[in-house]
């Protein structure tokens, strides 16, 4: 399997702590951790499991796996150095830049195959101490020689289960020898330190794969190794830093992975303790804005004109559903910092009585609000910070699952009002016009107008993210924590082709914890409730950040996590950039995070031991808003974060006038997306046409920024289309768009396709910009769904044909699926109907027995766990999903289960797994039916085996084996 994680060039690369450059406070210690891209030698495994044994001694580990790191600037920002892998060579700028750290004062740890790293450069090899030359295997100790060595201390003798059992030469001589492994009459240096200049060498040849790396001897030893490593100042730090020690008691909890023994609870700890236990990117610093009492239960938040913070409190969450308007113990609150030293001095309740709000937009001179079974309109018109306009803009949205209902209001760049649903789905009457849906991505104009369901989603949904180039992400629960969305569901519609806008686009399964004390539903060690997918879209952090890593808030995990979007044809693939925060307390569960106005990464944490919502485990009840009923669960405490890279620029405070549209359009050069967009709704609400030359010279200037673009000519195209002028009234804004058409920037090109309006001279003015031939696919891909909105022509109709002829298009998923739009459309052919298997073709005559199987709703179950079949007889099985998420069946061998059982948690930390729905390539496999989505049934047609016994049937979506199992009794 070719692992998908990045190869990193960040100096945050996973997570580290609040360190800066020559900083003498005390603070926890910062290891960067090398690795590379290989299962053999398995980098990442180690680094994730040294990470968890030592977060809570104070021992952060960022992981890379890319060398250049060592020739960056930043490295110094790192106490020690692990390396663990197999590269062969170094150039000069990694070998002067790893040589003058340790030079400097700084640990170097190399680790069992780091002896053979580097080889081409002897003065690094004498680094280390020596170089590997062979290995056989086997089990086997090491004997100590130097007990008393500071190194050493608190280190016994062990022996490992197996492991390679390495010989070296080019020993230095200015090693040390601790630990020797004997092997006959052979004596073999096998634990070492050395100096270098003023910094210290720690190394171990023990440590081939997960037999050792979890054997207590090897942690202790280089747990060790590497406090001696880093130097007595940096430890000394590590010791004189308060590091939080949380209590823990037995106590009632769910225990879904059946853990022996069950978890404990963990007591809560202050902002100050956990802060200690909180760690972020080596150069960042973590700062507490705000804290209980002064914020309970934050849920979602959003940022007003003037820069404040508006967040939403939701002590009613999950189960005190009220079914009476007006009445709840929810509210939103206005958190203000009034003298400027970064904590929230002043809070202001906008609007009390809700109910169970999710989410929060601006709009309209007010606030939209996502409170299933509504969505409200608040406004103050008499601008004391309360709200004195309470409407409806629209109901529907189902309450029998709190955690399932609508979320992630924002207000994008079409001007338009974009969201998501979980399952729980609407069912009611918008503008006149019924709608029933669940589970997927809408949007509607600010005054709830023009509502469109875009696409659906595959399970509970809650997160939504917009590139600065109007690319969307979201992120749903279960094992699909990036998705990318493409075409929407009206444009299929126009073809009758029965696929799907949003596509899973996460390159890895697992989650990088902190924590030994991981506790989730399912997806174990994976993103069961990934929330929010907002990228970084300002400028205060690193240039890598820039429009290219979204933040992925897992609070099961007590991680927020880096998601790398990168390019993929005219869609994208995401690659595993660890974490941006993680945390080792227990309570720590961050629910939103965002760039806020000064660039800095605001988090809200939920500050809540209990974090899952169902299925309601044995032994508790359930509760009106569907989550099970926990003493545990917490309505007291909530935390904000702002975590910040402190060699950001200056922030100069921002507060926009909508009365001033001057100010609002110089305000769309903004380097800060979020005051870009700000302006862009100030300017549409207000819907001054004034300003449309500024918005022209904007959109006409093709200056390209450091990731080649042009925000603020995006934006004036679309501030253009919010102010009505792309309807055809206004001719030059018509000619600046179709100039736009050949700006350089390609997000500046899609946007103008997207704004101008779908009629005949459009039309043309895309095909004469050759547009279908784009060098940018996302470019292509919206000319050619443009051309199905727009009237026919013998032109159009060519150049669809042309474009369907080309590979590079064919090849391209979105791509082909919009020739295969626009072409039906059209009228050319190439309409494509859609295949999808539905078993083996039979006669209905030959089918001996019909057995409907279904799953039970919320519980991971099937609805019968045993049938009984006649050996030798045709069988269909009619597999319904009533539940929420997708679900598959597979039919065993008998006494194949927990073989099967591994190898579809093997499988599920495939990126691809989800295309091989989940069912292992093994003989023990008899018979299966794909992924069955929600609502969804599949016929499974099989001839029973001849061999009586029992047959184990089971479901392998990730995590899901051990409880959705039952047995056929083949008789």
């Amino acid at each position: 399997m070719r692992k998908l994680f990045l190869l990193l060039i960040l100096p945050l690369v996973a997570f580290a702590g609040c360190v800066t450059k020559n900083d003498d406070s005390p603070r926890r210690l910062e290891l960067l951790f090398l690795g590379h891209e290989s299962d053999h030698h398995n980098s990442e495994q180690l680094a994730g499991i040294l990470s968890r044994e030592y977060f809570k001694a104070g021992i952060n580990i960022t992981y890379t796996t890319n060398p250049n790191v060592l020739a960056g600037e930043d490295l110094d920002r790192y106490d020690g150095l692990v390396l663990y892998a197999n590269y062969d060579s170094i150039t000069a700028g990694q070998e002067k830049g790893l040589l003058d750290f340790v030079r400097s004062g700084k640990g170097f740890i190399p680790l069992h195959c780091a002896s053979w790293c580097f080889r081409n450069s002897a003065e690094v090899v004498a680094l280390m101490g020596g170089q590997f030359k062979s290995h056989e295997g086997g089990s086997f100790s090491a004997e100590i020689i130097l007990p008393d060595h500071p190194a050493m201390e608190g280190v016994d003798a062990f022996t490992t289960e197996w492991d390679e059992t390495y010989v070296h030469d080019k020993i230095s001589d200015e090693i040390t020898v601790l630990m020797e492994r004997v092997e006959g009459d052979h004596r073999e240096p096998y634990t070492w330190v050395r100096d270098y200049g003023e910094g210290r060498v720690f190394y171990t040849a023990f440590g081939h794969d997960e037999r050792t790396f979890r054997n207590p001897g090897f942690l202790q030893l280089v747990k060790s190794g590497i406090l001696w490593a880093v130097g007595d100042e940096a430890k000394a730090r590590l010791e004189q830093f308060a590091l939080a020690q949380p209590e823990y008691e037995s106590g009632k909890m769910p225990n879904y992975e059946r853990r022996d023994p069950p978890p404990l609870y963990q007591h809560a700890l202050s902002p100050e303790e956990s802060m200690s236990l909180i760690q972020v990117p080596a150069g960042f610093e973590l700062e507490l804005f705000a804290a209980e009492p002064d914020i309970i239960n934050p849920i979602a938040m959003a940022w007003d004109e003037r820069g404040r913070l508006w967040v939403i409190e939701t002590k009613d969450y999950p189960n005190t559903v009220i079914e009476k308007p007006g009445v709840g113990d929810d509210r939103i609150k206005i958190c203000e910092d009034t003298d400027g030293d970064g904590r929230a001095d002043k809070f202001t309740i906008f609007a009390d009585s809700l109910n169970i709000p999710t989410s929060l937009v601006f709009a309209n001179g007010g606030l939209i609000v996502s409170q299933a079974p509504y969505f409200l309109f608040l406004k103050d018109t008499d601008g004391d910070d309360r709200a004195d306009v309470r409407k409806i803009l629209f109901d529907g949205w189902n309450t029998w699952d709190t955690h399932a209902g609508p979320s992630n209001l924002k207000y994008a760049l079409d001007n338009k009002i974009w969201g998501t649903v979980g399952y729980c789905g609407f069912e009611g009457n918008i503008n006149g016009r019924p709608m029933k849906f669940d589970r997927g991505l809408y949007n509607f104009l600010p005054d709830g107008t023009e509502f469109e369901l875009l696409a659906p989603t595959t399970n509970n949904t809650w997160g939504l993210g917009f590139s600065e180039e109007f690319d969307v992400f979201l992120s749903t629960a279960n094992n699909e924590h990036s998705d990318h969305y493409a075409i929407p569901n009206r444009l299929y519609d126009l073809a009758d082709l029965d696929e799907r806008g949003i596509e899973k686009i996460d390159g890895h399964y697992g989650m990088h914890v902190v924590t030994k004390n991981l506790r989730q539903v399912d997806v174990h060690g994976g993103f069961t409730a990934a929330a929010g997918h907002n990228l970084y879209t300002a400028r205060a952090f690193p240039k890598e950040y820039w429009n290219r890593i979204a933040f992925v808030c897992e609070p099961t995990g007590r991680i927020i996590h880096q998601a790398i979007l990168e390019h993929d044809g005219s869609g994208f693939q995401e690659k595993d950039g660890w974490n941006f925060a993680a945390s080792a307390d227990e309570w720590f569960g961050p629910v939103h995070a965002e760039v806020g106005p000064d660039g800095a990464l605001w988090v809200l944490d939920w500050y809540n031991f209990v974090i899952q919502h169902n299925p309601t485990p044995e032994g508790f009840g359930t509760g009106k808003g569907n989550a099970y009923i926990d003493s545990l669960r917490e309505y007291t405490r909530g935390r904000i974060y702002r975590m910040s890279y402190k060699d950001a620029p200056d922030y100069d405070p921002v507060k926009l006038d909508r009365d001033n549209p001057d100010q609002l359009a110089r305000t769309l050069t903004n380097d800060n997306m979020f005051w870009r967009i700000t302006a862009q709704r100030l300017l549409v609400e207000t819907g001054n046409k004034e300003v449309a030359g500024k918005l022209y010279d904007l959109a006409r200037n093709h200056d390209l920024d450091e990731t080649g673009n042009n925000p603020s000519a995006l934006h004036a195209l679309w501030t253009l289309h919010g102010l009505g002028l792309m309807d055809g009234s206004d001719r030059e804004a018509l000619d600046v768009a179709v100039e736009a058409l050949k700006h350089p920037a390609p997000g500046v090109r899609k946007a103008a396709i997207q704004v101008l309006p779908k009629t005949g001279e459009t039309r043309d003015a895309v095909l004469a910009a050759g547009l279908l031939n784009d060098a940018d696919m996302r470019v292509r891909l919206s000319a050619i769904l443009a051309l199905a909105e727009m009237p026919s022509s013998p032109e159009g109709g060519e150049a669809l044909n042309a474009a369907a002829r080309v590979p590079q298009n064919t090849a391209d998923k979105w791509v082909s699926h919009a020739l295969r739009i626009a072409t039906s459309v059209n009228r050319n052919g190439f309409t494509g109907a859609s295949q999808r298997g539905d078993g083996p073709v039979i006669n209905e005559e030959d089918i001996d027995q019909v057995i409907q199987l279904k799953t039970i709703v919320n519980q991971m179950k099937y609805d019968k766990e045993h049938l009984r079949l006649k050996a030798g007889s045709t069988v269909k099985i009619v597999f319904s999903n009533p539940d929420h998420m997708q679900h598959n069946l597979l039919i065993l061998a008998p006494g194949s289960l927990q073989k099967v059982g591994a190898a579809a948690d093997e499988l599920a930390t495939n990126p691809k797994a989800g295309e091989k729905d989940y069912i292992p390539q093994l003989p023990e496999v008899l018979f299966a039916t794909p992924l069955v989505d929600p609502q969804e049934s599949y016929e499974l047609v099989f001839r029973v085996p001849e061999t009586p016994g029992d047959y184990p049937f089971v479901c392998t979506f990730p995590g899901h084996w051990q409880l959705m199992k039952g047995v056929i009794q083949v008789e």
